[in-house]
């Protein structure tokens, strides 16, 4: 992983750990439904800075390598990670 991106990763991580326990702290609290909602989303907001993050990684790194190696099972390996990636991003509730 490189490392602007991990540092980056962690980072991130280390605030939506913060946010999960304070999700559960107001579940467990009983706290104002809304409430509860708007910290939920924020994690779940936070989750997709984070997976941008992965993603930017893999592409910068992983995939740019699998194209550049000219062998045609690679450059096949990694159209088939980003239409994964893509379906994986479209799909919502199905």
């Amino acid at each position: 992983m490189r490392q602007d991106i991990q540092k980056r990763a962690s980072h991130r991580s280390k605030i939506i750990k913060g946010q999960f326990d304070g999700l559960q702290k107001m579940i467990d609290q009983e706290a104002y439904c809304m409430d509860i909602l708007t910290q939920s989303l924020a994690i779940q907001k936070s989750l997709a800075s984070l997976n941008k993050l992965i993603v930017e990684n893999h592409i910068t790194t992983h995939i740019t390598d699998m194209i550049a190696s000219g062998d045609e099972n690679q450059i096949e390996q990694a159209h088939k990670e980003l239409l994964g990636l893509y379906e994986l991003n479209n799909i919502r509730g199905k």
